[in-house]
C-alpha cells in the first residue's frame, strides 16, 4: 500500500517522530493510522528497556505557579545529552509536563505520571513513547511543591535551577529577589530550627576539632565550636543569610524593611547538576 505524504506528517503531528519513522510505522501498519502509533510506541518500548541502565543526567528543571499563587511545582525532565535538552520539542514537552502538574495539583512524581497527557496516554507512557522518538533515556526525576498563602517561582536562565519561595502574603517582587537568593545560594535550611541535629552535631565536632588543630586549648574549643556553629546558620539558612542585594541585612531583615508580617515559610531548590 502506498503511504501519501499527508499521511506520514498526520503521524508526526500525533507523535513527534521523525518522518521515515512514521513513513516506516505506516508502512508496517499496512496504513492504519492506530497501529503505526502503536508500532511507534513498541519501538519506544524498547528503546526504553535498551536504555534503563543509562545515565540521564541532562534536561530541564522547570518551576510554575498556580493561577492563584498558592501553589507552585518543580518538575525536572531528564535526557541523556544536552543537545536532546536544548531541542524546542523537548522544552515543550518538559514544560507541558510541568503545566499538567500543576494543574492536576499531583505532589508525587508517581501521582505525575499517571496523570492524562493528551486523552490517549499517560505521561508515563508518553515517556516511554518518546524515547523511542528521541532515542534517548527520559525521565521524570523530580516534582517538587511548595503551598503557602502566595508563592513565587523563579527559572534561572537555561533552565537548569528552579526555585519556589512560600511567603505569608503576597509579594511577587520581594518573593522573587528571594527566590532568586535561594537560586544563588543554595541555602540547606529555613533557619536554625529546621537544621537537622545531627548536621549541628557534626558542625560541633568538626567545629571542636578545628579549635584544637589550631593549637587552641581544649577547654575553650566547645565554645569556639558554638561561634562557628552560629556562623553556619548565618551562611546555610536562608531566613538568616545576608541579602544579596544589601549584604548589610539578613534576608529576615530585607523583608521585614517591607512588612513586618512578611516572611517565607517554606521553599525549595532544585539544581539539574545535584
Amino acid at each position: 500500500m502506498a503511504i501519501t505524504a499527508k499521511e506520514v506528517n498526520e503521524l508526526r503531528k500525533k507523535t513527534g517522530a521523525g518522518m521515515m519513522d512514521c513513513k516506516k510505522a505506516l508502512v508496517e501498519a499496512d496504513g492504519n493510522m492506530e497501529e503505526a502509533i502503536d508500532n511507534l510506541r513498541k519501538k519506544g518500548q524498547k528503546i526504553a528497556a535498551k536504555r534503563g541502565d543509562r545515565d540521564a543526567s541532562e534536561g530541564l528543571v522547570i518551576a510554575k505557579a498556580s493561577a492563584d499563587k498558592s501553589k507552585g511545582i518543580i518538575v525536572t525532565l531528564n535526557c541523556e545529552t544536552d543537545f536532546v535538552a536544548k531541542n524546542a520539542d523537548f522544552v515543550d514537552f518538559a514544560n507541558k509536563i510541568a503545566d499538567i502538574a500543576i494543574e492536576t495539583g499531583v505532589s508525587t512524581a508517581e501521582e505525575l505520571l499517571a496523570k492524562d497527557f493528551d486523552g490517549t496516554l499517560s505521561i508515563g507512557d508518553k515517556i516511554v513513547e518518546q524515547t523511542g522518538v528521541i532515542g534517548e533515556k527520559l525521565e521524570v526525576k523530580t516534582l517538587e511543591v511548595v503551598e503557602a498563602a502566595s508563592v513565587v517561582v523563579y527559572n534561572h536562565p537555561g533552565n537548569q535551577i528552579a526555585t519556589i519561595v512560600g511567603l505569608t502574603k503576597d509579594a511577587d517582587d520581594e518573593g522573587k529577589q528571594v527566590a532568586m537568593q535561594v537560586a544563588a545560594m543554595a541555602p540547606i535550611a529555613l533557619d536554625e530550627s529546621e537544621v537537622s541535629q545531627e548536621t549541628i552535631d557534626r558542625e560541633l565536632k568538626v567545629g571542636e576539632e578545628l579549635a584544637i588543630q589550631e593549637g587552641k586549648p581544649a577547654e575553650m574549643a566547645a565554645k569556639i565550636a558554638q561561634g562557628r556553629l552560629k556562623k553556619f546558620f548565618k551562611e546555610t539558612t536562608l531566613l538568616n543569610q545576608a541579602f544579596v542585594r544589601d549584604n548589610k541585612k539578613s534576608v529576615r531583615q530585607f523583608l521585614q524593611d517591607v512588612d513586618k508580617d512578611l516572611t517565607v515559610t517554606a521553599f525549595k531548590r532544585v539544581s539539574l547538576s545535584n
